[in-house]
């Protein structure tokens, strides 16, 4: 009988040995299998990416908006001004207002400098300011200009303006590639052995044209043909801009004039032509915008693309 019930108790503990390892091993084989296989549901993982591209396409905090603009020049007589173009697709504003005044020489004043402008064989022109005044001084003056009389223009756009007073002829008409003075310069020292080069120029005479000429060697005269007066903006600088576009070095010479603390502060600053640029530059200014380019050859395709780049 004793016999019997120690079989029994051994079956019983050996059965209970037998479920013990079984939970065991189960338990084994369920740990085991938990780390390597993590399943996620699918609404966490479009949540994910779904973040992320959302996060992606934020812009920097630090990208200007241009909602006012600044042009330092008179405003255009006509509605169909490509500069009207650009406020209808851009939604900015524009304010037109010439910097400074130009006042022509007078007759008498002229005659003084003894420069006679029938003994010259060309004429370099920097503006469409010495252009207007040359030939007033000429009609003034009764002086003949010679159809054989060469004019030699820092961009092609001043030389295109020539066609207000003269028949455009290519071969009579010159002008840099990129809008600099080194490159009408390019131009002009090809003609150097048999041109006499005449240079008008305003009160605040810009030196890097006649400093080129000087160190080439060639023969000209400089003529003072018109000044430069600071016109009076303290008001319309009180709105603030957000741009400011220069044309002259006597533009920047004014804003200095009417705000003699005037602090950039952000304000985006563009200036159209080499001799602009410098002045920008050496007023301490930082320059964002810069025309003529080769891929903006006017002041409205460099606005153009500068805009269309922060609409991005």
């Amino acid at each position: 009988m004793a016999k019997t019930a120690t079989k029994t108790s051994a079956k019983k503990t050996s059965t209970h040995s037998t479920v013990k390892k079984t939970i065991i091993k189960t338990e084994k084989k369920t740990l085991a299998v938990v780390p390597t296989k993590v399943t996620r549901p699918a609404s966490a993982k479009v949540v994910a990416s779904s973040s992320k591209k959302n996060v992606a396409p934020v812009k920097p905090t630090v990208t200007p908006s241009i909602k006012t603009i600044l042009i330092t020049q008179p405003r255009p007589e006509t509605d169909k001004s490509p500069y009207f173009e650009l406020e209808k697709k851009y939604n900015v504003k524009m304010d037109f207002c010439p910097f400074i005044l130009v006042e022509g020489v007078e007759s008498k004043d002229f005659r003084k400098q003894k420069v006679e402008i029938k003994d010259y064989t060309a004429v370099i022109f920097n503006s469409r300011n010495a252009i207007d005044h040359f030939f007033r001084i000429c009609d003034e003056l009764k002086i003949k200009i010679s159809p054989e009389m060469k004019y030699f223009c820092i961009t092609e756009a001043i030389s295109l303006y020539l066609q207000k007073f003269i028949i455009y002829r290519k071969r009579k008409i010159f002008y840099g590639e990129d809008g600099s003075v080194n490159s009408m310069l390019d131009v002009i020292t090809k003609h150097k052995s048999k041109e006499k080069y005449i240079v008008p120029v305003n009160d605040i005479c810009r030196t890097e044209i006649l400093e080129c000429l000087q160190k080439n060697k060639l023969e000209h005269a400089e003529v003072v043909l018109y000044k430069t007066v600071c016109n009076d903006v303290k008001d319309l600088l009180k709105k603030g801009h957000d741009m400011i576009v220069f044309f002259t070095p006597g533009g920047v010479k004014s804003l200095f004039e009417n705000k003699p603390k005037f602090a950039q502060n952000g304000t985006i600053i563009g200036a159209f032509g080499p001799i602009t640029t410098k002045a920008v530059e050496n007023a301490g200014l930082k320059l964002h915008i810069k025309a003529p380019m080769p891929n903006a050859p006017s002041m409205v395709a460099a606005l153009d693309l500068y805009l269309a780049n922060l609409a991005k």
